[in-house]
């Protein structure tokens, strides 16, 4: 680059002293004053950008991205009762929502009935609904068009039995199972790492899930059968090159386990998708998926062998990042949402939910909810960002991060490796390690002010905060465990109980779980009574200390 003008400007801009350390992102990487071609290093594979919906797809997975279809506005639509919940994601859909999330309370998170002695306060918990039984699975979505919107369903553990639920719902409204469109997360690798909400050991675990992605690839071809979650990961404080690299690690792990329970690579892996989160640095963020897509495909065509175009692809949801949201000054994070969500469709997610600006202290009011989803309508009808597709691709600082990004993620896909892969290294603590490590100088960098989060460490006011908050009803915990202890005395005691030795035998075996499932909810077992027989059989996993 022999161009006087940016040369002058390049030496301009080293020679300003600046505090390195107030110059790096969430990553870590060191962000220069200026960037050219030459910031942009070469590896054995080239750097060409090629076009969109053109491998590696680094500019987008789709030839016309949102000309031709705008992303899935997909909001939070659970919580409450079911029938509250399914209230609310009517309104959601008159709204504009095109898609919708079913969030869990945590006894159904934690696979237990709303009756166990354990699940006591907790029912309607953590913005979530309680699904206990069949009968619950109904009433959330009753005379929703099943075979139009996109239902994705936020559980892991348990997701054998809501997938089961859903499959027998659907039926009978009289709905194919290959029209439902939808998501079910289901990544229990990262429950290990991140979440954890797991209840059996990381192997039968995996066996499950493995369960669910042949019965979905086999009866359900428009329906996600896993959603591999970074969000998590992201949240509980892994830095965003971290995100990705453990993220596709574990993508990875999956097309493996597939492989090995006898499955072709081509008959699962575009049915595969991935959940990331939309973190404050904007630029970063866009690089991440960028790295996601380029990485997902080389590896899915070179190292698995793929062929199916479709394989390739990485097909991604975006969620705004709860965890930056401050409870001081909550309206600074309408501002905060909608710099996330710009820098997600920017970076060319196929779905985004955006967060409520109160979700720091309270459950999201309608009022809240409606302004998170305005955030993303305004942005696809009135920013103009929607118009050219990768409107940042061949951004020399983009490429730089892009490219930065992709060289880590390769650094501890070689790391995981040599601890023996994924489940090795959550074994062995791996993961909870270096994700505590980042959190805790994440925390140290704002407390110090190295990171400003304005209204919270810098630009303070002592502002009385006047806000509405939504108050979960008193007597619904009360009014659902009757619900239920009703259902138990009128349903057929000997049905249940040979649906549940049917469940025992083929969990004991090899076949799969999601027949006798969708069977056993049929017959009005419920959710805590089919884990608990899981229970026996797999055990319970208790994760050592890693300090």
């Amino acid at each position: 680059m022999n161009n006087p003008d940016y040369m002058e400007a390049k030496k301009y801009g080293e020679d300003i002293s600046l505090d390195e350390e107030l110059y790096r992102n969430l990553s870590g990487f060191h962000i220069k004053s200026l960037y050219g071609p030459e910031d942009i290093p070469k590896f054995d594979y080239g750097t060409d950008l090629g076009l969109p919906g053109e491998y590696p797809f680094t500019r987008g997975i789709y030839r016309t991205m949102y000309r031709g279809k705008p992303w899935t506005i997909r909001q939070l639509g659970s919580l409450g009762s079911p029938s509250e919940a399914n209230r609310r994601i009517r309104q959601l859909i008159q709204m504009g929502s095109t898609g919708v999330s079913i969030c869990l309370d945590m006894p159904t998170i934690m696979g237990r009935d709303s009756d166990d002695p354990m699940s006591e306060g907790e029912v309607g918990s953590c913005g979530g609904v309680a699904i206990d039984s069949l009968e619950d699975m109904r009433n959330l979505l009753e005379g929703l068009p099943l075979d139009e919107i996109s239902i994705n369903f936020v559980s892991n553990s348990q997701s054998p039995v809501i997938l089961a639920m859903f499959v027998a719902v659907a039926g009978e409204q009289g709905i194919p199972l290959a029209k439902l469109n939808g998501t079910m997360q289901n990544d229990i690798l990262k429950e290990y790492q991140a979440q954890k909400s797991y209840y059996f050991p990381p192997r039968p675990s995996m066996r499950l899930t493995i369960d669910t992605l042949r019965f979905c690839s086999e009866n359900m071809p428009l329906f996600n059968p896993i959603s591999i979650s970074g969000y998590h990961l992201a949240s509980a404080g892994a830095t965003p090159v971290q995100e990705l690299a453990f993220t596709l690690a574990n993508g990875f792990t999956y097309i493996e386990e597939g492989i090995k329970a006898g499955l072709s690579v081509d008959s699962f892996a575009p049915r595969l998708s991935f959940f990331f989160k939309a973190h404050n640095d904007f630029f970063e963020n866009i690089a991440k998926f960028r790295a996601a897509r380029r990485i997902w495909s080389r590896t899915i065509r070179e190292k698995y062998k793929a062929e199916d175009p479709r394989s390739w692809r990485f097909r991604v949801h975006t969620q705004t990042s709860g965890s930056s949201l401050a409870a001081q000054e909550p309206e600074n994070n309408i501002m905060r949402v909608t710099i996330q969500a710009l820098s997600a469709v920017l970076a060319g997610t196929q779905s985004l939910h955006t967060n409520a600006f109160d979700e720091a202290f309270s459950i999201p009011t309608p009022r809240s909810e409606k302004l998170a989803l305005r955030a993303q309508q305004i942005i696809a009808r009135e920013s103009g960002v929607i118009n050219t597709v990768d409107p940042l691709g061949g951004s020399y600082y983009i490429e730089a991060l892009t490219n930065e990004m992709e060289s880590v993620s390769y650094e501890y896909f070689r790391e995981i490796e040599n601890l023996g892969g994924v489940i090795s290294a959550i074994e062995k603590g791996f993961y909870q390690s270096a994700i505590a490590d980042s959190a805790f100088k994440y925390q140290e960098e704002i407390e110090k002010k190295k990171r400003i989060v304005v209204g919270l460490n810098e630009f303070v006011t002592d502002e009385e905060m006047d806000i509405e908050l939504r108050e979960p009803d008193p007597e619904f915990e009360k009014q659902k465990v009757a619900d239920l202890t009703a259902l138990k005395k009128n349903r057929d005691l000997n049905v249940v109980k040979t649906c549940l030795s049917e469940v025992r035998q083929v969990i004991q075996g090899s076949d799969n779980v999601m027949p006798v499932l969708i069977k056993a909810v049929k017959s009005r077992v419920t959710l805590g009574e089919i884990i608990n027989v899981m229970r026996d059989i797999f055990g319970e996993f208790r994760e050592e200390s890693i300090y």
